[in-house]
């Protein structure tokens, strides 16, 4: 089975998730390659939240033997926003599609009976992206540094570091990292050398409905 004939997708907003999630999703129990050497789910990510789009939406619903799609997003500065943006561009494909998101995240079945969902990072409710999400795998052990890496991101901000307002969580946990052994590792490979706790209580939500959505 060619890549893109895998009826189940996810469409991402950048690298970094394309990278996490699959790391995530295996550290969770779950195989993410199959016996014949495709992925359980089609990651593509689409380099940007405005690039999904009612088309893309549409489109991907419309291909070929598609069963399941799925849509993860960064809050970034107000959830609420963020989700009636995507509820309009889902609109005119998927007319059945909720006011509110569910705290839980989305899974409905459209019209024509394909599973769709979608999960706003970091946990559907509060502001903020795949980053945030991320902190909530620091461990225990970790938790004063972390306390003190924030605090060193935003002092770097106050001094005239020219990362947006918007980046402060980056600029935290990458601090975070860079403090680790060893130093500056990517954070798809923080997962996967267990520097964070991918089997934190706190991430087990988006696993759960990660899990729903795709039947696995």
């Amino acid at each position: 089975m060619a890549k893109s004939d895998n009826p189940k997708k996810l469409l991402v907003e950048g690298k970094d998730d394309l990278r996490v999630i699959p790391e995530l999703i295996e550290k969770n129990g779950i195989t993410w390659v199959d016996n014949k050497k495709q992925p359980i789910v089609l990651i593509e990510e689409c380099e940007g939240y405005e690039n999904i789009t009612s088309d893309l939406i549409y489109t991907e619903l419309q291909t070929g033997r598609r069963t399941h799609l799925g849509l993860v997003v960064d809050a970034d500065d107000d959830p609420s926003v963020r989700w009636q943006s995507i509820r309009n561009a889902c609109l005119p494909s998927i007319t059945n599609i909720p006011e509110e998101i569910p705290a839980t995240g989305l899974i409905i079945n459209t019209p024509d009976g394909k599973r769709f969902g979608v999960w706003i990072m970091p946990d559907n409710i509060i502001q903020g992206m795949l980053e945030t999400f991320l902190s909530y795998m620091i461990p225990q052990q970790g938790e004063s540094l972390w306390k003190y890496a924030q605090e060193v991101a935003l002092e770097a901000k106050n001094q005239g570091a020219v990362f947006k307002d918007s980046y402060i969580y980056k600029a935290q946990i990458y601090t975070w990292l860079a403090w680790q052994d060893e130093p500056g590792r990517q954070i798809h490979q923080a997962i996967k050398y267990n520097i964070l706790n991918p089997q934190d209580a706190k991430v087990q939500g988006f696993i759960t409905w990660f899990k729903n959505l795709y039947d696995l």
